[in-house]
């Protein structure tokens, strides 16, 4: 399986996206389009940036080779989880396809004493932080809640509910300043997440009270089917002006940018200056999750415009226009691409059949006479297929 979409090889630059040479817009004028933080253009030129070109200074070839790896069998692992949810093993699987750099980028800024607040779709930032890409898939086979121990590696378990994670980066990122440490915190969340109650007050919170914590938004244009024009009528990391904290875009495709941004940002949280909103401007190249048909609301030019942006080749261009690899470093990490992919389908196929009565388990700590009767129903429910087998 090639790790590069086949119409991302031909260099194109898309309308609209402008890079910053040293310069944050914190304003936008109605009818232009607001410049984005970028260090690496679609073909994969360098862009220099002098506020921001000192949190990459120290980044070598054998680093760039690292992040590049890093997005290619993540992408490798999420085509798998994908696959095997078409093939009945996954109940549903959230896809991060087009949003690797964003993940890759922000993970490979911190620290192992930060702490992260993940929604279902961090895998890229799970991988980061060292958990193993098979314990990400129990829960969507519905074998565990979770699937590892969030203080093992400072990654919280993926959250489901919307937004509500942001909270828990803050409250969290509250008792890390009442501790006097210097680590930071980071919650992530999307361009409609950030329409939820819980952001907006999650933004008060922190701004009040100065908690050490990076509110990064992944704006991949599309809350399922809504666009992003129909949750805002400004940028979305103009939201955090209102808050009293800065806030940044970074273009998202951008492996580089986001790795500065992201340090930036952490750097900021870590001596006491606060919260930051970094929005990733990035986009979701397949479904919100595998129940969602994304043909039925957005047209193919637009996937394509952003198939030209693709992460992984702008990288591998940047790579190969400096001389920082030959063609042995890509065959190889294809090799162990394909392992990491037969490595996944096996774990997950080995893995049990969900217990379909697991789900009335934990919904209240004691007995409850409603659920008792529900279990029961949904037993006849299900002795019912048996019975018409059975008759058959």
């Amino acid at each position: 399986m090639t790790v590069e979409s086949t119409a991302a090889r031909k260099p194109r630059r898309s309308a609209g996206t402008k890079s910053t040479a040293g310069k944050r817009t914190t304003a936008t004028t109605p009818g232009t389009e607001p410049e984005l933080v970028q260090l690496l253009t679609p073909e994969g030129e360098r862009v220099k940036n002098a506020e921001y070109d000192k949190y990459v200074a120290g980044v070598t070839p054998e680093d760039l080779r690292g992040l590049y790896r890093d997005m290619v069998l993540t992408r490798r692992f999420d085509a798998e989880a994908t696959s095997l949810q078409r093939q009945g093993e996954l109940g549903l699987w959230a896809s991060l396809l087009g949003q690797e750099a964003a993940q890759i980028g922000s993970g490979r800024a911190l620290r192992d004493d930060d702490y992260v607040f993940p929604t279902y779709r961090e895998h890229g930032v799970a991988w980061c932080r060292g958990v193993d890409p098979t314990n990400l898939l129990g829960m969507f086979r519905g074998v565990n809640n979770g699937g590892w121990d969030p203080n093992g590696n400072n990654f919280h378990l993926y959250t489901i509910v919307i937004g509500s994670q942001t909270l828990h980066a803050t409250g969290y990122a509250m008792g890390v300043a009442k501790d006097g440490a210097d680590s930071a915190v980071i919650a992530y969340f999307g361009d409609g997440a950030s329409s939820q109650g819980d952001v907006a007050e999650s933004f008060t919170f922190s701004a009040v009270y100065n908690a050490p914590v990076v509110f990064f938004c992944q704006n991949n244009q599309w809350a399922i089917s809504e666009p992003t024009e129909k949750q805002t009528r400004v940028p979305l990391y103009q939201r955090a002006q209102g808050y009293g904290f800065p806030g940044v875009r970074v273009d998202g495709n951008d492996v580089l940018a986001c790795l500065a941004v992201t340090k930036w940002a952490l750097e900021r949280a870590r001596s006491g200056e606060g919260p930051t909103l970094v929005e990733a401007f990035t986009y979701r190249m397949g479904a919100h999750t595998t129940s969602d048909d994304p043909t039925r609301y957005r047209g193919d030019e637009e996937r394509l415009a952003w198939e030209a942006k693709d992460p992984i080749l702008r990288l591998r261009r940047f790579l190969e226009a400096s001389n920082h690899t030959d063609e042995r470093f890509f065959e190889e990490l294809e090799t162990e691409s394909e392992a990491l992919g037969r490595r996944v389908r096996e774990a997950v196929r080995a893995m049990p059949d969900p217990d379909h009565f697991a789900i009335f388990e934990n919904v209240y700590a004691d007995g409850h006479a409603l659920v008792d009767e529900e279990r029961a129903q949904f037993a006849a429910y299900q002795a019912s297929f048996a019975d018409e087998e059975g008759g058959n």
